[in-house]
């Protein structure tokens, strides 16, 4: 007979959508619920649209946070969230742009994607966190600023996993490699938070979305990362196991890489 569950038992593997509304308290109070109401409808439309109708209605948001919402859905078809969902989602909410009343605000996104283990109940566990510090990090305003310069209205980071199963593992149809920024997101509040991610802004350059990230980010003491760190340096295997992209303009050095459009990708531990 099978023992009875333990809790150090590994939960099964979920995936999550965060969304969070740019300036949304920024909005006066009477047009908060109006504007929410409003993105609820264009999410319900582009789950539909994007093949993921039966997610929303069974899933719809996990949590609301007010001025977004956290989903938790099946792995299955997480490469639905990625392509074709954040293009499709990009395309509704230009439409929103151009109908809405001038006394409603433009809705602009800010999205992560992420998957890991979670418990079944309650969804608790860090891959729920990270996503919410996805969301939060430099490489999520980043692509939110570019998204502002160029007329886009959603900015995704993708996270490394979440990545490779999806578009690494050829399960996008519209989206390529090169349409994603790989660099390393950090949160200034969260010095311990620094996770290899992509980010995607739908018709915007990765090049144009590493001008906006701080080509010297400061590490965990506030020194830059180009100042000689001690310790050993790092054997020929870890170094050849670095992951190195190649970008075709420069523009600096972009979260410890030197970067602009790379194709092929090759992934770490692949």
């Amino acid at each position: 007979m099978q023992d009875e569950t333990d809790f150090r038992d590994i939960p099964p593997e979920r995936a999550l959508f965060v969304l969070d509304m740019k300036g949304y308290s920024q909005i006066r109070e009477c047009r908060m619920s109006p504007v929410r109401g409003d993105l609820d409808d264009i999410l319900a439309h582009v789950f539909a649209q994007s093949g993921l109708a039966e997610e929303w209605a069974d899933g719809k948001p996990y949590k609301d946070t007010g001025d977004g919402a956290i989903f938790v859905l099946p792995t299955a078809r997480m490469w639905r969230l990625v392509d074709p969902l954040l293009d499709n989602l990009d395309r509704a909410l230009a439409r929103y742009d151009r109908d809405r009343l001038a006394r409603t605000p433009a809705i602009r996104l800010r999205a992560s994607i992420h998957v890991g283990p979670l418990t079944p109940e309650d969804h608790r566990g860090n891959a729920i966190n990270d996503a919410c510090r996805f969301i939060n990090s430099d490489l999520s305003y980043a692509g939110m600023a570019a998204a502002v310069e160029h007329g886009a209205y959603i900015a995704a980071v993708i996270s490394q996993t979440a990545f490779i199963r999806t578009v690494g593992a050829g399960r996008s149809e519209r989206l390529a490699e090169s349409h994603f920024l790989p660099a390393i997101a950090r949160v200034a509040e969260k010095p311990s938070f620094v996770e290899f991610a992509h980010v995607h802004v739908p018709g915007v350059s990765p090049v144009s979305i590493a001008g906006h990230l701080d080509p010297h980010p400061a590490d965990d003491n506030g020194a830059s990362p180009t100042e000689p760190s001690p310790g050993p340096p790092a054997s020929p295997t870890q170094a050849s196991a670095a992951p190195k992209f190649q970008f075709n303009s420069n523009v600096g050095t972009v979260a410890e890489h030197i970067g602009t459009v790379y194709q092929p990708i090759s992934f770490p531990g692949t």
